[in-house]
């Protein structure tokens, strides 16, 4: 039976105080109804005593305290899921968008999920392709992962973003049960229409799933966009057991409407007025991603964000780099040398993707080519900078192929069009020839036998 009260005390910002109420839960579904009529939607941010605090989507503009109506409804929210789902484009309420025909729903899953069990998670060892040669060779993603991508104002992480989801495939015999589910939060319109046609135009959108909240959207709804899109990824993962690579950009948007709610609700700020709960935030969303014994199903994570003034130090990055296994960090002195995409591999990280790569999973050769590719880009960028503090005659003979060697790595390696899209092997052979650059005696980090199989016949 729904209860109804006109007992609100106060407003601030989205925020209703409710006196007086009875039986009201954490994350309960309300109405809001106004005087005129109007229907808004609210849930329970707290409950305590005879007291509830909703957050309300729409916002609580010309709201009439006394003429307000509040209902609960008895339940959480819920998201309409079925496989009808891929190809569909939502809002960041899980609501169809445009006039595409609404879902019949096979469930209604609580968007509240909760993270995996530590004792129930199966490692992650099975390798996904991206395309992107600077994450498949030297920082591959493995299936279950959650590799982030650090970014900062102005480079092409949007871009990069819709890239992977066009691109992204498992190898083998499992390739066509594989889906992307993709939420954006805070996004312009101009880039919610990008997204849309890119997926389009690749042919991709039929299996993918979007998710995306406006700029002009209610910051509210903001907070629940990452839960419905892992709420979708779930049910297609553990209940269908396809293998879903979900993709959240920009969650320095998401960490900005949490400390928006928290500042509404005067909270005492933390770290640069963030909640200090945010880390137990960030890690209920993350965690929710991996694989569970048992269960053929996968979800991997790449969320997306954007560093303050470039600073890794800030909350947002410093926090999720805890959560999760690694970060790809975009860098600006590499897109301003125009190298797309900027991925600045040295300070980059996958901590799973020795499990990921190999023989049987992408080549055996792989290991020893990322050891040798990544030792000599590091040598060569350290040449590279003492030949600009003393000029290049000082360096050795070496030091000069090395600081080459850098330079052809980051034009032919790294950088590639925003439509390349490159197999392992590609990627593989690339290195090869890069590596070919080098004198043998060099090669140190490469086992014999397949520099005498792999390295190009003209090399030294």
């Amino acid at each position: 039976m729904r209860r109804e009260y006109k007992t609100i005390t106060e407003v601030a910002g989205p925020l209703l105080l409710v006196e007086k109420v009875k039986g009201v839960k954490y994350g309960e579904v309300v109405t809001v109804e106004m005087p005129s009529g109007e229907l808004r939607h609210a849930k329970v941010l707290d409950a305590q005593s005879d007291r509830a605090l909703l957050q309300v989507f729409e916002g609580s503009w010309g709201l009439d305290v006394r003429g307000t109506k509040i209902s609960f409804q008895e339940k959480a929210q819920t998201l309409d899921v079925s496989r009808d789902i891929l190809g569909g484009v939502f809002n960041g309420v899980g609501e169809v968008m445009g006039d595409a025909p609404r879902i019949i729903p096979d469930q209604k899953l609580d968007i509240n999920g909760r993270p995996i069990n530590p004792y129930a998670r199966d490692y992650p060892s099975e390798f996904i392709q991206t395309g992107i040669s600077a994450i498949d060779g030297l920082n591959a993603l493995v299936r279950g992962q959650k590799l982030p991508i650090f970014s900062g104002s102005g480079l092409p992480h949007a871009e990069l973003a819709a890239q992977i989801a066009r691109q992204a495939r498992v190898l083998g015999d499992e390739a066509a049960n594989f889906a992307v589910v993709f939420g954006a939060m805070g996004i312009t319109f101009e880039e919610a229409n990008y997204f849309i046609t890119s997926f389009e135009k690749a042919g991709a959108l039929e299996r993918t799933v979007l998710y995306l909240n406006l700029a002009n959207d209610p910051v509210i709804e903001r907070i629940s966009t990452p839960r419905v899109a892992l709420t979708a990824a779930e049910y297609l993962a553990f209940h269908l057991g396809m293998h879903v690579l979900v993709i959240l950009t920009d969650m320095t948007n998401y960490c900005e409407a949490l400390r928006e709610v928290s500042a509404a609700r005067r909270e005492i700020p933390g770290r640069r007025g963030y909640p200090g709960y945010m880390y137990t935030d960030l890690a209920s969303i993350y965690e929710r991603a991996g694989r569970i014994k048992g269960k053929p199903g996968s979800i991997t994570l790449i969320p997306i964000l954007t560093m303050p003034e470039d600073d890794k130090t800030h909350p947002i990055p410093d926090l999720t780099g805890y959560i999760t296994e690694g970060q790809v960090i975009l860098g600006r002195a590499l897109h301003h040398k125009g190298i797309y995409p900027p991925i600045d591999v040295l300070p980059s990280l996958s901590r799973l993707k020795d499990k990921g790569i190999g023989e049987g999973k992408t080549r055996e050769d792989h290991a020893d080519t990322m050891n040798q590719l990544y030792a000599a880009y590091a040598r060569g960028k350290e040449a590279a900078e003492l030949a600009g503090i003393l000029g290049e005659s000082a360096l050795s003979e070496t030091d000069r192929i090395m600081a080459k060697f850098a330079q052809e790595f980051e034009a032919r390696y790294i950088h590639q069009g925003v439509d390349c899209n490159r197999s392992i092997e590609e990627t593989l052979n690339i290195g090869w020839e890069l590596l070919a650059l080098l004198p043998r005696e060099e090669l140190k980090r490469v086992h014999d036998e397949y520099i005498d199989k792999y390295l190009p016949a003209s090399a030294s």
